[in-house]
């Protein structure tokens, strides 16, 4: 029976995690609709930290100018108890690493991913509501609804939840959310202050009673603007929400709140978790906070916006279901210490889009998109464990080097050894299989007059095939024609190849596109002696590492990835699928 889809994919949620997900599904290809209960984004500076791993995505996008013009640096942390002064954080990373840490108000980092979803034609619907789904072998279909009451019905072929904390998505699928709740609640404000703190760096300030407890915090990130900062600090029992809603007789305040911005604290589901729908902080709250824990003396002005937050820790059982998935906050949420929080989930949505559109196109293997939980869940589990204990002992609380600890910050570490779909790590130097593939600069091409960054090479392609070659390989194009035959073949077309060669290496006349590794930073940093085959993923980690590569055994990786060819496997593939249908 033939089905008719609306879509390929429809993504509820269009936040920086939602939006993600939309633009990389249509960058490669697949139509997609993306919808918002919200009538119009949110000018709050929520989320702020951008970790350098997302600029490295961003980067591969295509979009991470845009970012670097809107963001500021951050350099680093300055901390202080009981006003003394303690030893300076200074964010500093290998060289190797493009880029550093930044901090970017969340709705400028929307309004960024917004712009780049536009130039391929999909816009947000705003004002619409995903109300309630269903799904079966073939697809999903999903009831809408705005603001005005209207309804409509839309099949598509997979549903992406990207709809936050209180996901509707998440609830009907009936995922398990297992947590708790953090006790405290916190001031969130977006202000000017005339302090002469150094730029670029944020400001931790806390104050410890007679048994070494913090019973008084204040911390600042550096937002755009002259002395702007997005500031976080313990409630005073007049703005408790709590307080408010007993007060009240357990309703939310109807008068001076933000709005229930993500459900908060009267949500039916029992997740704590967001803004709240309280009276909103003023000036002279922030002010008394500053005139308490300021490290110098400041005035704070130029209000923004304001509000009371809860945090939980919660994650969920597995990252989806059939045909419908979760990503971001629908999937985990945790304290916001080191902002780890939109980054991961903007890694989820990454993750994701790649195996959805190859699922799309029909050019998966079975098994591809169970991957997705393989791959993202352990990581969710180690952002909340680690955000939890550092929220309530401190950074310091893990004893890694402080090397180890700045690249794990960053998000640089995140990989996916043992994964089904990537080949098996081996023993050696460089980038195992799962790793992130490292950026390297001094690759050099017969036309261009400067030298390039393997990003360069990557930016805005899917999945690649980078051949190294040197000694004999080097200068022999069927060597390099005959596995970019192979990785065509085996994957449908989907596979770019490209070869790097030892620096004074004769280039082909003929074949894929060559660099020279002039140098010879690429052999350093991925640890290569001999001829080597590197298969690196659309989200820029490695699939396989072949040295000495072949034909055959490059076949047989790709094979994980991509539709079988043999007969035997097309009829596993249909047990499956009837499998995953009478399951269901």
């Amino acid at each position: 029976m033939a089905h008719t889809y609306a879509t390929d994919v429809l993504v509820a949620g269009a936040g920086p995690v939602g939006l993600t997900a939309a633009a990389e599904l249509r960058r490669h290809g697949i139509s997609c609709r993306i919808v918002d209960k919200l009538p119009a984004p949110l000018p709050f500076a929520k989320a702020v930290g951008i970790q350098p791993r997302t600029l490295e995505i961003w980067d591969l996008m295509g979009l991470a100018r845009a970012a670097l013009e809107a963001a500021v640096p951050m350099r680093g942390q300055l901390t202080y108890v009981n006003g003394a002064e303690q030893p300076r954080i200074d964010l500093v990373l290998p060289p190797e690493v493009p880029y550093g840490f930044a901090a970017l108000p969340q709705y400028e980092t929307e309004r960024i991913l917004d712009a780049f979803l536009t130039r391929y034609g999909t816009r947000v619907e705003r004002d619409t509501e995903l109300v309630s789904f269903t799904q079966d072998a073939e697809g999903v279909t999903s009831r809408l609804r705005t603001s005005c009451g209207a309804e409509e019905e839309v099949r598509s072929r997979f549903l992406v939840g990207c709809d936050g904390a209180h996901s509707v998505v998440r609830k009907g699928l009936g995922l398990a959310f297992g947590g708790g709740a953090f006790p405290e609640e916190y001031m969130l404000a977006d202000v000017a202050v005339d302090w002469d703190l150094p730029h670029g760096y944020g400001v931790r300030s806390m104050h410890r009673g007679e048994d070494g407890a913090v019973d008084d915090l204040l911390v600042c990130i550096p937002l755009p603007g002259h002395g702007r900062y997005r500031m976080s600090m313990l409630v005073p029992p007049e703005l408790s929400a709590e307080g408010q809603r007993d007060a009240d007789g357990g309703q939310d305040d109807p008068g001076g709140g933000q709005g229930d911005l993500d459900a908060g604290q009267g949500a039916s589901d029992g997740v704590v978790h967001g803004l709240q729908s309280v009276r909103a902080p003023g000036l002279p709250d922030v002010q008394s906070v500053l005139d308490r824990l300021s490290p110098r003396p400041a005035t704070a002005s130029g209000i923004r916006w304001a509000s009371v937050f809860r945090i939980s820790h919660r994650i969920v059982d597995r990252y989806g279901d059939g045909r419908v998935l979760i990503a971001g906050d629908a999937a985990h949420i945790h304290p916001p210490t080191g902002a780890q929080g939109m980054n991961t989930g903007i890694q989820d949505a990454w993750n994701l889009a790649w195996k959805l559109a190859l699922a799309v196109k029909g050019r998966h293997r079975p098994g591809l998109l169970a991957s997705y939980d393989t791959e993202r869940r352990p990581v969710g589990e180690e952002v909340v464990s680690r955000t939890v204990r550092h929220a309530a002992q401190g950074i310091q609380a893990d004893p890694e080097d402080p090397a180890t600890l700045m690249l794990r910050e960053a998000q640089l570490l995140v990989g996916y050894r043992g994964s089904p779909i990537v080949d098996p790590p081996g023993e050696g130097p460089g980038p195992r299989p799962g790793d992130r593939a490292p950026d390297c600069s001094g690759l050099t091409g017969p036309i261009a007059a400067y030298p390039l960054r393997l990003y360069d090479c990557l930016r805005e392609r899917g999945h690649v095939l980078l051949l190294y070659a040197n000694g004999r390989e080097a200068g022999d194009p069927d060597w390099a024609d005959a596995l970019a035959r192979t990785a065509r073949e085996a994957s449908g077309g989907a596979l770019d190849t490209f070869v790097v060669l030892e620096a004074g290496a004769p280039a082909p006349a003929a074949g894929p596109p060559a660099y020279h590794d002039t140098g010879g930073e690429f052999a350093l940093l991925y640890g290569v002696e001999g001829p080597t085959a590197f298969v690196i993923r659309p989200d820029g980690h490695l699939a396989a590492r072949l040295s000495p590569p072949a034909p055959d055994s490059l076949a047989a990786h790709l094979g994980k990835t991509f539709t079988p060819d043999t007969a035997a496997d097309r009829e596993q593939a249909g047990r499956e699928r009837e499998q995953a249908t009478t399951q269901r």
